[in-house]
């Protein structure tokens, strides 16, 4: 347990910290911390928290630095957020896809570091479906979910159709199927293939087959944006080795599903902070991330990827006013 004028001179430390990225000896702590303490008072309640592993001392310098522990203390007991001065910003109401697009582009440019969000799993169920004849044998599906989210494949036949029975088959399954996922519409037509033409059936079949590929095959897992903004962050263009640990973890996306996945089973927002757990994989890193519901579910999460040394405040706002954004773009798209 610390004292309150250990837990102040902490406060004040990281605060410092994140503000300038430098060291802080006893005297800047003094004056940052408005306490009336002596040097030495200050460089024992410094070697204290040093012992408790909340705050170490870099080789090159006699100030002190957060550890994990250090900031995961901080923004559990001591971090205030001001909401009063944030303006609000807008996301439209649109397509899925494109309200997931512009909410991570949205994170990276209020926040200045990478904005990341997990998209939802995609349905299978549709809502309409149209054929466009191409040219000979050649059709374009026109497929549309309950979401408004529209795939567009091309399938190739052994018979050419007329513009009739096009509109037959898309009648068909529009009045007969819509709402339904299309494997369980796949399996009702072979039950049913004898209530049909034979030539009409058989293009339903294609159809069927391409959409459920379509549907089920979803877009990017995680949308990323503004990776290249940490090459303006000092604490990693002053070390490529860190800078590309980051590059990496981007671009294989693996650790950022799983730490996304596993913080959408929690309520509001989360941190995790770089070398106090494996959930995030390397120190120099740290998330901030909430979930984002549709119709009050929960389908998502998105947040903020950024050094350690963030002004956690700021990203606890950006990340929860944009989950609540994205939730209303998706709910009231319909």
């Amino acid at each position: 347990m610390l004292d309150e004028r250990a837990k102040l001179l902490l406060k004040a430390l990281i605060e410092r910290y994140i503000a300038d990225g430098q060291p802080v000896g006893s005297r800047t702590l003094s004056r940052a911390s408005g306490l009336e303490l002596s040097p030495a008072t200050i460089r024992n309640v410094m070697a204290d928290l040093e012992d408790l592993g909340l705050i170490i001392s870099p080789h090159t310098s006699a100030g002190r630095i957060p550890t994990a522990r250090g900031y995961r203390l901080f923004v559990d007991t001591m971090l205030t957020v001001d909401r009063a001065d944030f303006v609000t910003p807008e996301l439209v109401p649109e397509q899925p896809q494109k309200v997931i697009a512009n909410a991570a582009n949205l994170l990276s440019n209020l926040s200045q570091f990478v904005g990341v969000v997990l998209v939802p799993r995609r349905t299978s169920v549709f809502k309409h479906i149209e054929f466009v004849r191409l040219s000979e044998r050649r059709f374009l599906v026109i497929i549309v979910s309950p979401d408004g989210d529209v795939q567009n494949r091309v399938i190739f036949t052994d018979v050419d159709y007329t513009a009739s029975q096009l509109v037959e088959a898309s009648n068909f399954l529009n009045s007969h199927y819509a709402g339904l996922a299309m494997e369980e519409v796949r399996e009702r037509l072979k039950g049913e293939v004898e209530l049909l033409r034979g030539e009409v059936a058989s293009l339903m079949q294609a159809a069927v087959n391409v959409g459920t590929e379509a549907m089920s095959k979803a877009q990017e897992d995680v949308v990323i944006s503004g990776e290249r903004n940490l090459l303006s962050v000092s604490d990693f263009s002053s070390d490529m080795g860190n800078l590309r640990r980051a590059f990496d973890l981007f671009e294989q996306k693996t650790q950022i599903l799983r730490l996304l996945d596993f913080s959408s089973q929690a309520e509001g927002v989360r941190i995790y902070i770089g070398g106090e757990s494996q959930v995030v994989p390397f120190e120099e890193l740290s998330v901030v991330s909430a979930p984002y519901e549709l119709d009050g579910k929960v389908v998502g999460t998105l947040g903020v990827i950024g050094p350690t040394r963030m002004h956690y405040d700021r990203m606890i706002q950006i990340v929860d006013i944009t989950s609540k954004l994205v939730s209303n773009a998706l709910s009231h798209k319909r």
